[in-house]
């Protein structure tokens, strides 16, 4: 889904969700004179599925070649995040700068202990084909660490189930895993010489709030915000702080 205006802007999905978990966050940054640009990454929503082996970082950057569209502001929540630390540091030049939501590098999926729980549960659910079990772990990611799905808002929990749903029925329990993750990231970080800013939630991980606040320390143009009342989506929580926090950052680059 895009959306034309001035300069691009790139909307990046946590995992197992779609582009829409920013629908309402599309006519915001349009209406402030962007493009956005709010694909389904590979595997999820809308997108086909790997047929052989594959980075995030580069679909990405394919598909901001194909576009014409970089260099491009990437802004990702939680898996988006990743993929959008992971493509500037792999491809610098199709990048303006970078806002983190609930993540730092992508090696936060495979070494956060929270994230590899809540994942562990998902697998054990999903090789037992309790599609409900599995649900409810992914959906422990919204409220975070420290609340229960009884403090969200109904509508945002129904939301992502219908997305993660949708992302579910196009795989099998037996598929392989074709993506190729990115490692050694953290050496490379200081490198990164565009802006960046982590939006967190204030009711997220600790672990996850301390790599992305680790992210922003180390980069030399690095900044971080804390949004009260969310945790993992504070595009979703606090639709209207989020969208006051990264216009602002967008009209000081």
């Amino acid at each position: 889904m895009t959306a034309r205006g001035r300069d691009p802007v790139v909307l990046l999905h946590s995992g197992f969700a779609d582009h829409r978990i920013f629908d309402a966050r599309i006519p915001a940054l349009a209406a402030a004179g962007h493009r956005v640009i709010a694909p389904d990454v590979r595997g999820h929503g809308a997108s086909a599925n790997a047929a052989r082996p594959f980075r995030w970082a580069d679909d990405l950057a394919a598909l901001l070649r194909h576009l014409d569209a970089g260099p491009a502001v990437l802004v990702g929540v939680s898996m988006g995040g990743a993929i959008a630390t992971d493509t500037v540091l792999e491809y610098p030049e199709l990048v303006r700068a970078v806002v983190v939501c609930g993540a730092a590098t992508s090696e936060f999926e495979y070494t956060d202990p929270w994230v590899r729980q809540v994942r562990a549960e998902q697998a054990r659910a999903l090789g037992a084909g309790d599609v409900e079990g599995w649900l409810a772990a992914f959906l422990r990611f919204v409220p975070g660490e420290h609340r229960g799905p009884d403090d969200v808002d109904p509508d945002i929990l129904r939301r992502l189930r219908e997305m993660a749903l949708g992302t579910l029925a196009k795989h099998t329990p037996d598929e392989e895993n074709h993506h190729v993750p990115l490692t050694g990231t953290w050496a490379r970080v200081p490198k990164i010489d565009v802006p960046v800013l982590t939006v967190n939630g204030a009711l997220d991980a600790p672990d996850l709030i301390a790599e992305a606040e680790r992210l922003a320390r180390t980069v030399p143009d690095g900044r971080s915000v804390i949004v009260e009342g969310a945790a993992h989506y504070p595009n979703m929580e606090r639709p209207e702080v989020f969208d006051e926090i990264v216009t602002g950052f967008l009209r000081t680059l």
